[in-house]
């Protein structure tokens, strides 16, 4: 009799735990079914995300490295290039475009992923500036220290850039290079500007006298004085402290002075009468 009793609990055990399990079942049934729902729709925004997105618009331009130029002036020079897509756009042809500008040393162009393209420029440093004739009028340009004409119509001089006149170009192209024995006055111009002494500031031109047989010399226009200075080739440190010391012993002993010449050793200087005294 209590053998029968514990067969009927035991059954009556069994009876009762087979909903429990169904009720699990359809639990865990329906959190796969939420997790897959989730992980398919996870699956289809990875897939417009690198695909679809990247490839339905045309990439964001992002200008980096800009100083003289603005993200205007670089676009004005690559409208009309057909940029396509993330995954189509020539980057070959964007960087051509964008190193056509007279300013612009080198590029680097840079895909990030899903729709930006990053262009950052390299512009060139003006050394000296100039004036050139372009179109039949005078425009001011400027030099690197690869001697390369270029212009940048933004660029503001903080007093440390001479002017150079009397260069014999005639008219400007882009990605030009001065004459080349006028390339070593560039040279020692932009050794001057790297030394901490501002001395250009005291420099309103510098201006190139083609001599006679294939040289030149200069004449050095001061800011705050009204006297020229005539000088050899040779342009450093040295002679420009020389001559601000010449500058300033003339001026206290001749005022009306209009030019000074420091050449052939010596230092002479000219008065408005024609007067030439050493």
């Amino acid at each position: 009799m209590s053998d029968y009793s514990a067969v009927s609990e035991f059954d009556q055990f069994i009876i009762n735990k087979r909903p429990a399990e169904k009720s699990d079942d359809k639990f865990f049934r329906a959190i796969k079914i939420v997790v897959g729902v989730l992980c398919g729709l996870l699956a289809i925004e990875i897939l417009l995300y690198k695909f679809v997105q990247p490839s339905a618009r045309a990439p964001r331009l992002v200008y980096s490295g800009l100083k003289n130029y603005t993200a205007e002036d670089l676009q004005k020079e690559i409208a009309g290039l057909r940029l396509g897509n993330f995954y189509t756009i020539d980057i070959a042809a964007l960087a051509a475009r964008v190193s056509a500008i007279s300013g612009i040393e080198s590029v680097e162009i840079e895909k990030r992923f899903p729709d930006k393209v990053i262009i950052k420029a390299h512009e060139r440093e003006p050394v000296a500036l100039a004036f050139v004739s372009d179109g039949g009028k005078t425009v001011p340009v400027q030099i690197d220290k690869n001697c390369v004409l270029f212009e940048c119509p933004n660029f503001e001089s903080d007093g440390s850039v001479p002017i150079v006149s009397g260069l014999p170009v005639e008219f400007l192209s882009g990605g030009m290079r001065i004459p080349a024995k006028y390339r070593t006055l560039i040279d020692q111009i932009d050794k001057i500007r790297s030394l901490p002494q501002k001395y250009f500031a005291a420099v309103s031109e510098i201006c190139v006298l083609p001599k006679k047989y294939g040289n030149y010399e200069l004449m050095i226009i001061p800011v705050n004085s009204r006297a020229r200075v005539l000088t050899d080739r040779v342009l450093n440190e040295e002679a420009l402290q020389y001559m601000m010391v010449a500058l300033e012993v003339v001026n206290s002993i001749e005022p009306n002075a209009t030019e000074i010449d420091l050449r052939y050793g010596s230092v002479s200087y000219r008065t408005p009468h024609g007067g030439n005294l050493e």
